[in-house]
C-alpha cells in the first residue's frame, strides 16, 4: 500500500504520539484525518526528475512573470524557505499603479488573516507560562464576554476562540462599523449563535479579536506590544508591525488595488482597528521568511525555543473538521481527502503530505502562507490586488517544484479558469434575481418619510438622509450608500467605497404606515423615535 516502508513507520510513530496527546474532543477529528492521510499517502506520485536548485529557481521565476499579466497583479513579493534556509526570495512589479517604485522583498504589505497564526502563538506563550490553559473559560478571564446565549458563552474556552467553531456566524459588519475593540466586545452580547458550540465551523474574525483581549488581560500589555516584544523582536523581524498605525512612518509600502470590469484601480487603504489580533499585521517577504523558518523548526529561533513542544503541537494539529462550503474553492482542483483547521491554520492533504496554510485578504491586498512541515518547506506571498488568487497557484506550484520536483501542472491557468467560472456563476445568479424584479412599483412613502435615525444593538447607529433628491444611508466612519429604488420598499445601495458589492436595503412599515425598521443584508436596524 505504501511506496516507502520508512514513511509508514514514521506515520505509525506520529499516530502513537498523537493518541497520547489528544483529548476526546479532538479524537474523532484526528481519527478521520489520519485515516484519510494514510489513503492519500499511498497515492503520492513517485515520479522524480533531476533538477538543480538554480534551475528550480529559474523555472519558478519565469512562471511568476508569465502568470502576473493573466491576473493583472501590479506587484507581488515571494519568500520560499526549506531546511532552515531561504532558497528563493524576490519582488515583482510595482507598489502602485502609475508609479515606478518597485515591489521588493522589504516592501510592507498587509498580512491580514495570516496574522491569526501569530496571535495563536502568543496565546501559546501564555499557556507555557502557566497564565492560561487551553481549557480555561473565557468568561473567567474576561467577565464582560457575552453572546446572546448565556450557556454557550459560559462554556467557550480559550481554544474555542481560535478554531472558528464557537457557535458564531460571520458578523464582520460589527468590526467594520465599530472602531473600538471594547465596544465590539460589549456589542457581542447581542449576537445570537448560528449553531451549537463545537458542532460546526464558520470562519469569522470576532473570536480572534477576543483572543487579543485575553492576551492583554493576562499579560498586562496591549496585544500590539506583546506580539512585537515576544515574537517580532526575538525573530529579528524589524520590518514587521502589529498594525497600520505602528507602521505609519514607513514609505516603502504597497498601495491597495481593485479590479473592476477587468480594469485595475488604485484604492485607499481602510484601517479596521477593532479586531487587530485577527488580521492587522503589516510585514514584508524578508521578515516572513523568518516567521516560516521559526514555525518549521517547531517554534525555535537561533537555537532558542519560544514554545514548548506540546504547545507547538497543539497549534498545528487538526482541531475542527472544515466542511466543503467553508473551505477554499481551490479544493475543486486540488481534491484533498480531508480539510481541517488547527489554531490559526487551514489544513489539507496534498500528494500524501499534510499542508498547513492560510490566506489573508483585506481591501486591495492579499497574502498566503503555506507550510509542509514534514519537508521543512514554506512559502509566503504578498500581492497588492484584491482577491488575486494567483497566490494559491504560486503556493501549489512551489510545492510541486521544490517538494515533488514536478513541473507538470499549470496552476495559474487552472485556478484562473476556476475563479472566472465562480465569478460568472455569481453574476448569473444576480441576473436571475434581477429578472424577478417587480416593475412599475413605487415606494410606499415619500423619500423624506424614510429619513431618520436607526439603531441596532449589535451594529450601532445609522442614519437615512435625503440629499439632492436622493436617499442615502450613512454609517459611522464615513461609510455611505446611495439608495436606488428597486421595487416596493426595497432599495439597492451603492457604497461610497466603489469597490464594495452593492447591498440590498428593505424598509418595513408598522401598522400606522410609518417606517419601523430596515434590513440590510440580514442586519436589522430599528427606527429611533424622533423625540429621542
Amino acid at each position: 500500500m505504501f511506496d516507502n516502508p520508512s514513511r509508514l513507520l514514521h506515520l505509525q510513530k506520529r499516530l502513537s504520539y498523537f493518541l497520547k496527546k489528544i483529548t476526546m474532543r479532538s479524537f474523532f477529528v484526528l481519527a478521520i484525518v489520519l485515516l484519510a492521510f494514510f489513503v492519500s499517502s499511498s497515492q503520492t506520485s513517485s515520479v522524480k526528475k533531476s533538477t538543480t536548485a538554480s534551475e528550480l529557481n529559474n523555472v519558478f521565476d519565469r512562471y511568476i512573470q508569465q502568470a502576473m499579466p493573466l491576473w493583472k497583479v501590479p506587484g507581488l513579493a515571494v519568500a520560499v524557505v526549506k531546511d532552515g534556509k531561504v532558497i528563493f526570495k524576490k519582488g515583482y512589479g510595482i507598489r502602485e499603479l502609475g508609479k515606478s517604485s518597485g515591489f521588493d522583498t522589504s516592501t510592507l504589505s498587509i498580512c491580514a488573516s495570516t496574522t491569526k497564526a501569530m496571535t495563536a502563538v502568543c496565546v501559546g506563550m501564555l499557556v507555557d507560562e502557566g497564565k492560561l490553559k487551553w481549557s480555561d473559560l473565557v468568561v473567567d478571564i474576561l467577565p464582560a464576554f457575552r453572546i446572546n446565549d448565556a450557556y454557550t458563552a459560559s462554556q467557550i474556552t480559550i481554544k474555542d476562540l481560535l478554531t472558528h467553531n464557537a457557535g458564531l456566524g460571520n458578523a464582520d459588519w460589527l468590526w467594520i462599523v465599530q472602531n473600538d475593540d471594547n465596544d465590539v466586545l460589549r456589542r457581542m452580547q447581542y449576537l445570537t449563535p448560528s449553531y451549537s458550540l463545537r458542532s460546526s465551523f464558520i470562519y469569522q474574525n470576532l473570536m480572534y479579536g477576543v483572543a487579543g483581549k485575553v492576551i492583554e488581560k493576562v499579560s498586562g500589555k496591549k496585544w500590539q506590544d506583546f506580539i512585537t516584544e515576544r515574537l517580532f523582536q526575538p525573530l529579528g523581524m524589524n520590518r514587521t508591525y502589529a498594525t497600520y498605525t505602528y507602521s505609519i512612518s514607513e514609505t516603502n509600502r504597497i498601495s491597495p488595488h481593485f479590479k473592476i470590469n477587468d480594469t485595475v484601480h488604485v484604492i485607499p487603504y481602510i484601517d479596521y482597528p477593532a479586531v487587530s489580533s485577527a488580521g492587522a499585521v503589516w510585514s514584508c517577504a524578508d521578515d516572513m521568511s523568518k516567521w516560516m523558518m521559526f514555525m518549521l523548526d517547531s517554534a525555535t529561533w537561533n537555537g532558542k525555543r519560544l514554545l514548548k513542544p506540546e504547545t507547538f503541537s497543539e497549534l498545528m494539529k487538526p482541531q475542527a473538521i472544515v466542511p466543503v462550503n467553508e473551505f477554499y474553492p481551490t479544493m475543486q482542483v486540488t481534491k484533498p481527502h480531508w480539510t481541517t483547521y488547527g489554531l490559526g491554520w487551514f489544513q489539507q492533504d496534498y500528494r500524501g503530505k499534510m499542508i498547513e496554510f492560510h490566506t489573508g485578504s483585506l481591501d486591495g491586498a492579499v497574502a498566503i502562507v503555506g507550510l509542509i512541515p514534514d519537508e521543512h518547506f514554506g512559502i509566503y506571498i504578498f500581492e497588492n490586488l484584491d482577491h488575486a488568487e494567483l497566490r494559491h497557484a504560486l503556493m501549489f506550484k512551489a510545492f510541486d517544484l521544490w517538494v515533488f520536483n514536478d513541473n507538470s501542472q499549470d496552476w495559474s491557468n487552472r485556478f484562473f479558469d476556476l475563479y472566472r467560472k465562480l465569478k460568472n456563476d455569481s453574476k448569473n445568479k444576480e441576473k436571475e434575481k434581477d429578472a424577478k424584479r417587480a416593475l412599475g412599483t413605487k415606494p410606499s412613502l415619500s423619500l423624506a418619510d424614510y429619513a431618520g435615525k436607526y439603531s441596532s444593538d449589535v451594529y450601532g447607529e445609522a442614519e437615512v438622509v435625503v440629499k439632492d433628491g436622493s436617499l442615502f444611508l450613512e454609517y459611522p466612519h464615513h461609510i455611505e450608500l446611495e439608495l436606488d429604488h428597486w421595487n416596493y420598499d426595497y432599495f439597492k445601495g451603492t457604497y461610497n467605497y466603489f469597490w464594495w458589492d452593492k447591498s440590498g436595503v428593505q424598509f418595513f412599515l408598522d401598522t400606522q404606515g410609518k417606517v419601523s425598521q430596515f434590513d440590510m443584508d440580514g442586519m436589522v436596524y430599528k427606527r429611533v423615535p424622533a423625540d429621542k
